[in-house]
């Protein structure tokens, strides 16, 4: 596909002096109003090099590279040379790029290959997978899609939360009021009963956290009925995470979670005592960084157990031994910034280069309509409740409006749950947001149910245009652009255009919800083209071109979903 912005570089840069093709291809613009052009040039940078009046510049250049077949005119405004791309050579090279690159298009190979290792979900064992885990569950999923689209080899890493003193409290109240028939039933709803049990209980007994601390000093040191609880409480959490993983259409390569580093840490406490970044604070070791602003990491407790930050900085090296990463991207929720600018700081003055190469990317934070959600009290919402719920809503939706499916349980299940995820990635990833049943399941709008209307609407276009007339689409050479170069053809051949430049950007942003608002003005491009134009028309030659650019914007919609983890029904 052709790089206008590149190529309208270039025939400037031939035109004018001293600055260079990469300065030049920077300078140009692609103005709000469209009425100054597809591209613009402001020429005021040149009055000094060329020693002339910038209106005087872009004239001249508006006169040299006016009659290029790029474009359909070439206009000089004040120090401004305003460029209107020919529409049938602009749309026709969009078109045919999509259709000859299909599922690839939107891609790159901008990584080549190197590798990209991305830490999302990381759920707690023996806690609910609420509501508030799919911010980090569905950005993540995404920026790894975004990721390998872009040439990265990515691998997806699932930190599981399944160490700390919290299981010490956990088996604790096992023990106290617990059953094993029980948590075989129901093993998240009831251990997290025995979880808030413990934190009312210990209200009245405060020497259960002596005894929760003391089964968890048992469990670090691999005493075989504590470790065979965990394994067992550890074992039933995956069962129940895998089911929603599985709804979600998410997948990981590696589950070590904090556990997996639990012998690896004595490594780090020793080097950062031989590095003498150690020091001791009321029996327990710190690191001191307030010289940074960034107050004192606690690296083991005064009992010699150690913390979040110490497994990290185990979990970093070893990631960097066993990958050697380009870049380690967490996708964590913004409540942990401190802790990441804090280890983050550590391993660098470990001396460890690559510390550079770790990025902590942050999200706000879901709080429910009367307030904030609290494990410990109980006050969840089960994702997993949440996405039957939309598939569930979703089908009684299809029933009332009797939408003729392929099978109404796929598609409930595409746009119910396509309808939660694209919920989490429209807005920009570090707001908070407060979770609404209304909301998400609002299929009216800039929503998800919308886009794949949109794309059901381009298949169903393509099944009335029959096999024959569809496939002959399909093949750039029977396509004539002159047929499809209105005003709404060309700006839908616009937005697809711009697709691999949004994934690029988002890429850069970590950003998923830049693909998901793109993805809807594509969407609204193609209702506008579809309600402005008559598709199937008699003339062969002019409807093979406007079936060719609805196939483009189904692959296009198609492509930008896929990055989001959304699947696309053909009918709805």
């Amino acid at each position: 596909m052709v790089n206008f912005k590149e190529e309208i570089g270039k025939l400037i840069a031939s035109q004018v002096e001293g600055l260079s093709l990469e300065e030049v291809e920077s300078m140009v613009e692609v103005p709000q109003d469209r009425k100054m052009g597809d591209y613009a040039f402001p020429c005021f940078k040149l009055a000094k090099v060329m020693r002339k009046a910038p209106p005087l510049i872009a004239k001249g250049i508006a006169e040299a590279i006016g009659e290029n077949q790029m474009f359909e005119k070439v206009e000089q405004v004040n120090a401004y040379v305003n460029m209107f791309i020919s529409r049938e050579e602009f749309v026709g090279d969009v078109t045919a790029a999509v259709l000859e690159e299909k599922e690839d298009y939107g891609k790159s190979n901008i990584g080549q290959g190197k590798k990209v290792i991305v830490e999302y979900s990381s759920p707690n064992i023996a806690k609910p997978f609420h509501i508030g885990h799919i911010r980090s569950t569905v950005i993540g999923n995404s920026i790894n899609k975004i990721y390998s689209a872009l040439g990265y080899d990515v691998v997806r890493i699932n930190h599981l939360g399944d160490y700390g003193t919290q299981f010490g409290k956990m088996i604790c109240a096992y023990r106290h009021w617990g059953n094993k028939e029980d948590v075989v039933r129901e093993p998240i709803k009831t251990l997290l009963h025995y979880y808030t049990k413990f934190h009312e209980e210990v209200e009245n007994h405060p020497e259960l956290n002596d005894e929760a601390r003391e089964i968890f000093a048992k469990l670090e040191h691999g005493e075989k009925e504590e470790t065979e609880l965990w394994q067992w409480f550890r074992d039933e959490s995956l069962k129940e995470f895998s089911r929603v993983y599985k709804m979600l259409g998410i997948d990981f390569d590696s589950y070590a979670g904090e556990s997996f580093y639990s012998d690896k840490m004595p490594r780090f406490v020793k080097e950062l005592e031989e590095k003498h970044l150690l020091e001791e604070s009321q029996g327990a070791h710190v690191v001191n960084l307030e010289e940074y602003g960034l107050g004192v990491a606690l690296i083991t407790k005064s009992d010699g157990s150690t913390l979040y930050i110490t497994r990290d900085i185990a979990a970093a090296v070893y990631r960097k031994e066993t990958y050697d990463f380009y870049k380690n991207i967490y996708v964590v929720a913004s409540q942990q910034n401190l802790h990441f600018q804090q280890w983050f700081k550590i391993l660098e003055l470990m001396g460890y280069e690559f510390a550079k190469d770790c990025v902590h990317v942050p999200f706000g934070l879901v709080s429910l309509e009367d307030g904030t959600m609290s494990t410990r009290h109980g006050r969840v919402v089960f994702l997993e409740d949440v996405l039957n719920r939309a598939v569930e809503q979703t089908k009684e939706i299809i029933k009332e409006k009797g939408v003729a499916t392929d099978n109404i349980d796929d598609t409930a299940r595409q746009v119910g749950i396509g309808a939660v995820v694209f919920n989490e990635l429209s807005n920009n990833r570090i707001k908070d947001y407060v979770f609404s049943w209304d909301k998400v399941l609002d299929f009216n709008g800039e929503t998800g149910p919308y886009v794949q209307y949109t794309y059901a609407r381009c298949a169903s276009v393509l099944r009335n245009a029959g096999e024959e007339a569809s496939a002959k689409a399909m093949d750039p050479k029977n396509v004539k652009a002159e047929y499809i170069t209105g005003e709404s053809a060309f700006q839908l051949a616009r937005l697809i255009y711009e697709l691999p430049k949004v994934v690029r950007e988002a890429g850069e942003k970590y950003e998923p919800s830049i693909v998901t608002r793109h993805i809807v003005d594509i969407a609204q491009g193609f209702n506008r083209f579809y309600h402005d134009e008559h598709i199937l028309v008699e003339n062969q030659e002019e409807k093979t071109a406007k079936l060719a650019l609805v196939i483009a914007a189904k692959t296009a919609i198609k492509n930008g979903l896929a990055l989001l983890g959304m699947e696309t029904p053909e009918r709805m």
